[in-house]
């Protein structure tokens, strides 16, 4: 455990000096919104509709330009390898980054939900319930992009070789976590949010549980 803590406390310390980037990140996030309003044109109905999907899409494709620089510094120096020989284990150094990697991505979705709110004027009162699926969603977001992150952190294009190697595997993430925000702005009369969380809770346990098994392959692998 205090392994965990101390490489968490590492990461949170190098993301909140490279903080800029976050606030790059974010404005990505929220030109993606931007744009995607575009596309619906001026129907407000249909922007209220696809509020959901647009959000997570922008935040998937903000993700990965944090995920992708989130083993710069480990890369410098060959600093990953004086990391592994700590007793803490990979497994404690998966967790803690990825614990890092969840908490930048939860602020982001909550950093975009006021910009969807004013672009699709899709406001809801059930703050408590849109708070849990976006720490749900991004938790099944951080878990495999920390994995992918350190398999293609040597790689040259790194930065396109994440997505094609994420976009596929976190697809049902996407999907349920979609659905149950669509479910908490539209309203819920069929009682469907409780099954849709579930399912997303299901699919952060699967990606947590076998992420942290496989790191310690990949990155002595690597």
């Amino acid at each position: 455990m205090s392994g965990l803590v101390i490489a968490l406390r590492k990461d949170l310390l190098l993301q909140w000096r490279g903080r800029l980037q976050i606030v790059a990140v974010f404005a990505f996030g929220a030109a993606a919104l931007l744009l995607f309003s575009f596309a619906v044109g001026p129907d407000s109905l249909a922007l209220r509709q696809h509020a959901a999907g647009f959000l997570w899409l922008a935040l998937l494709l903000a993700s990965t330009l944090s995920l992708a620089e989130s083993f710069e510094h480990e890369l410098e120096d060959r600093a990953i390898e004086g990391l592994l020989l700590l007793p803490a284990g990979p497994r404690a150094l998966y967790y803690g980054k990825a614990i890092a990697n969840w908490t930048q991505l939860a602020l982001l979705g909550v950093a975009l939900v006021p910009v969807m709110v004013v672009l699709y004027d899709a406001g809801t009162t059930r703050l408590l319930p849109l708070l849990g699926i976006i720490l749900l969603g991004t938790a099944g977001l951080s878990a495999p992009g920390t994995l992918y992150a350190a398999m293609t952190a040597q790689a040259r294009a790194r930065q396109a070789l994440l997505p094609l190697l994420l976009f596929p595997l976190v697809v049902p993430v996407l999907l349920a976590a979609v659905k149950a925000t669509s479910l908490v702005i539209l309203g819920d009369p069929m009682g469907q949010l409780r099954p849709w969380t579930t399912l997303l809770g299901l699919f952060c346990v699967v990606h947590v549980s076998l992420c942290g098994l496989l790191f310690g392959r990949v990155v002595e692998d690597g």
